[in-house]
């Protein structure tokens, strides 16, 4: 017995009385039809069974998917529950959005092997995260389609950064116009071996071009250095992983120093970094900022909600995102991007 014949297309757009246009674009351009018709369309394609134009046929036809794929350093769990990437996502998917292109999450962290077989097909990739993704060095990504990278700088596509050196600095080196005794670093995915504590001369810094914090660090460093204190002196602890449950025992471990040694002041590389040292010194009686001074950076909307408010840096990740999705569809030129931060006094470090 024969499988039944599955529905096209054509077959659609023939029982509905419409072009194939129409159902083309009820699926892809949405703004092309009137809300009514799309509804109607896309209402009866799904009691028909029909999901959609496929992509590779549309691609080997025009030589184009309309697919946009971003590839994430990190799990896609992960990700999409990160502030600061869920930010950026928002942005790409808004330009993507209006532009009727689909939007592909791809980790860096899959295996060739596991990635969607509408990776191959699709016209640009972005790529972001803190390092990157190992499937943006494979020979497995097709080669000539536009990359864009957010937040590192692979060696011949253009990059969307922040300034991140300077307004590293610039937060700094407001915390330090009230000097402390014991500063100290937070850092994020700075060592190239894996660390989640204090940072030490046996582990191996990764290269500028492969994480912002060596920036973010460089700016830290230079306004300790302004008031006088010496760089290499002041301890850096070392965060794997931008969470709550990752950050916490690096955290504990620097509030647990006897009083004579622990940190009056932190300076975290990320809000998150900073809400669970609040948290976790508010649980050891310690008073912030009376006994204890925090900074963060990203500027996360829960940073701003919370008491004390963090003194952070605030990041449009929304506008990057938007940048990096209109230069992989090539209405922007495709070349190196910095936008501007904001320094936001909190009550953490008034």
């Amino acid at each position: 017995m024969s499988s039944p014949r599955r529905i096209t297309l054509k077959d659609l757009a023939q029982h509905l009385g419409v072009s194939t246009a129409s159902v083309s674009n009820a699926f892809n351009r949405p703004n092309q039809l009137s809300p009514k018709l799309r509804e109607h369309i896309l209402s009866e394609a799904r009691r028909l069974g029909y999901r959609g134009p496929d992509a590779k046929a549309r691609s080997l036809r025009t030589g184009r998917s309309r697919i946009i794929a971003v590839v994430l350093a990190e799990s896609l769990t992960y990700s999409i529950n990160d502030a600061v990437a869920s930010e950026l996502l928002s942005g790409i998917a808004e330009v993507l959005d209006s532009h009727g292109h689909t939007l592909l999450l791809l980790s860096g962290r899959q295996h060739a092997s596991q990635v969607p077989g509408s990776a191959s097909i699709a016209d640009g990739f972005i790529a972001y995260g803190l390092m990157p993704p190992s499937l943006m060095v494979s020979a497995d990504l097709p080669a000539q389609r536009p990359l864009v990278a957010v937040d590192f700088s692979p060696e011949g596509y253009p990059a969307v950064h922040i300034d991140n050196e300077p307004a590293s600095h610039m937060i700094a080196r407001y915390a330090l116009r009230t000097p402390p005794r014991r500063p100290a670093i937070v850092s994020l995915r700075l060592t190239a071996e894996p660390c989640n504590g204090r940072v030490t001369q046996a582990h191996t810094q990764l290269p500028p071009e492969q994480t912002i914090t060596r920036s973010r660090l460089a700016g830290f460093h230079r306004a300790l250095e302004e008031q006088g204190f010496t760089p290499a002196d002041v301890p850096v602890w070392n965060i794997e992983e931008n969470t709550h449950e990752v950050c916490a025992p690096v955290i504990e471990e620097i509030l647990d120093l006897p009083d004579e040694e622990r940190p009056d002041l932190l300076l975290c590389m990320s809000d998150r970094i900073a809400l669970t040292a609040v948290t976790l010194a508010e649980q050891r009686g310690l008073r912030v900022p009376e006994d204890l001074r925090i900074t963060g950076f990203d500027g996360i909307a829960e940073g701003q909600y919370r008491a004390p408010r963090l003194t952070t840096v605030r990041q449009d990740s929304v506008e990057k995102g938007r940048i990096a999705a209109r230069m992989v569809l090539g209405l922007d030129p495709a070349e190196p991007r910095l936008l501007q931060t904001a320094l936001m006094i909190g009550d953490s470090c008034p």
